[in-house]
């Protein structure tokens, strides 16, 4: 509050400001020579205030109809009788890395979606393929579904075996010209948020993508998938190499015709 510093919410706990202008609450050093988290009330007001209120049921009801009215794809919100309600969103897989699947499993039918039949459990078999950038699943869910239930539920749909913690749910959102990507806590209600947003995807969007950390966490894979990401990497460098290799080659083509033209010619 008086510095003006600004963090992300998510890395607030992590912050530790050494504060010495008069004013200001002073830190202290710990005995281990770390900072002790600042005491001003201030910072810890702003962090609360950005959590938005939790809404009554005439609140919620009020803010579906106004949604209801918004949208044009007959995607439409319902309230239930305990003040629950469901909804649909659309998460975008922006995966760049590739992901784990049973091998030679056929598609899940209707049949086996409505019996919660797992196709993965009925092979041992793996194999690791790309899914299609930013291809794109709709999902039906409840203002009571948390992030992590969504990650889940989208890996079991693409029948997807790898850990659900290789993957987080971000929100994207769109502010003066600039694409602005959130992380998701598991917790988070990502209905909820659609409600608060609007149905416009352009205000507020949902997108799976990696769960990076920094580093990557190797001990997270298995053996076959590690040797699948080899395989891959190894052609994939092949690839490149084919390609350059046949740039240069028509390059020199090109230039060989060029001087195969200029000779007897002056200049």
């Amino acid at each position: 509050a008086d510095c003006r510093y600004t963090c992300h919410q998510e890395c607030r706990s992590l912050i530790q400001l050494d504060c010495r202008q008069p004013g200001q609450c002073q830190s202290q050093l710990s005995p281990e020579g770390t900072l002790l988290p600042p005491c001003s009330q201030n910072v810890t007001q702003t962090v609360e205030e950005e959590k938005p209120e939790p809404l009554t049921v005439q609140e919620i009801k009020q803010k579906i109809e106004k949604y209801n009215a918004k949208v044009t794809n007959c995607l439409l919100m319902k309230l239930n009788d305990d003040g629950t309600y469901t909804g649909f969103i659309k998460v975008h897989l922006k995966l760049r890395r590739p992901v784990t699947v049973p091998a030679g499993i056929r598609p899940q039918s209707i049949y086996d979606a409505l019996k919660e039949v797992n196709l993965a459990d009925m092979t041992d078999k793996r194999t690791s393929f790309y899914l299609p950038l930013d291809a794109i699943k709709q999902l039906h869910i409840s203002s009571t579904t948390t992030v992590s239930e969504v990650i889940q539920g989208l890996l079991k749909k693409f029948m997807v075996v790898d850990n659900p913690q290789k993957f987080a749910l971000f929100k994207e959102m769109r502010k003066d010209g600039q694409v602005l990507f959130q992380k998701l806590p598991l917790t988070e209600y990502p209905l909820y948020l659609r409600l608060l947003a609007g149905p416009d995807t352009d205000v507020l969007s949902f997108v799976l993508k990696e769960n990076e950390t920094g580093e990557v966490e190797w001990d997270a894979f298995s053996i076959p998938e590690l040797q699948n990401f080899l395989m891959i990497l190894d052609k994939e460098e092949k690839d490149k190499i084919q390609q350059v290799q046949r740039k240069y080659e028509k390059f020199k083509q090109r230039l060989q015709q060029t001087l195969k033209e200029a000779r007897g010619k002056p200049g």
